[in-house]
């Protein structure tokens, strides 16, 4: 039997941020995108941010995604401004009934909302349904060797991935992950995206906890997997 994509990956939100280092609660957003997909992969609609973050970008983040302090201020827009922005389309994209696609979407979804607090925009108690494919691929392909980074697994599925650590490229390439992934495992997967966005937080709570019993195994008897999902 031929596999179809299911009917919540016809349309996708995807979402991505390039930041100023990677603790969630202390990293600011530099820059930012929101697109909508079609059943294609074709992108639909694309909303780009540039942001100014009020402070230093370090060298080894410029080094990363190539935007540098100078460059934000000069061509950024204010911190405050642009988060309030991107808050109000990423809800206003699940008001419209999509699925926000996030690649290991704690990191996103959590470095957005410190942000959101940072400067007073509402954030609300939850955000779902959220599809992570990160999540999705080491739970439906869990014994394939190799990294799990978003260059590799887009790799592995035969989606294009242009300018790597672009917001851009990123949050484009991981939907179509997404997509690939639903119509590869369509059998797999349930059909209903609440039931899906429940499955993954069960899904990443069992992949952090056996993280972590393989570092303690190997190498830290100390160390501790978060595996809160889709925010930390």
């Amino acid at each position: 039997m031929t596999n179809t994509l299911p009917l919540w990956a016809e349309k996708l939100a995807v979402f991505d941020t390039e930041t100023t280092g990677v603790d969630t609660s202390q990293a600011r957003i530099v820059s930012s995108t929101i697109a909508l997909l079609g059943a294609g992969g074709e992108v639909l609609e694309r909303y780009d941010w540039l942001i100014d973050p009020g402070v230093e970008i370090p060298q080894a983040a410029s080094n990363i995604h190539g935007i540098t302090t100078e460059v934000a201020r000069a061509s950024g827009v204010d911190a405050a401004v642009g988060i309030s922005q991107l808050v109000a389309q990423l809800l206003q994209m699940l008001d419209r009934g999509f699925p926000v696609v996030a690649y290991n979407a704690p990191f996103d979804l959590s470095l957005l909302r410190a942000e959101a607090a940072r400067y007073g925009v509402a954030w609300p108690a939850e955000i779902a349904p959220v599809v992570d494919p990160l999540i999705l691929d080491k739970q439906l392909d869990r014994y394939r060797k190799g990294k799990r980074t978003l260059e590799a697994v887009a790799e592995h599925y035969r989606v294009p991935l242009g300018l790597a650590h672009d917001a851009g490229e990123d949050a484009i390439a991981a939907g179509r992950v997404a997509q690939a992934i639903a119509l590869k495992y369509s059998q797999s997967l349930p059909g209903e995206l609440i039931d899906l966005h429940q499955q993954q937080i069960g899904w990443a709570a069992a992949q952090a906890a056996s993280f972590q019993e393989y570092m303690r195994r190997v190498k830290d008897p100390g160390f501790v997997a978060n595996g809160d999902w889709p925010q930390k």
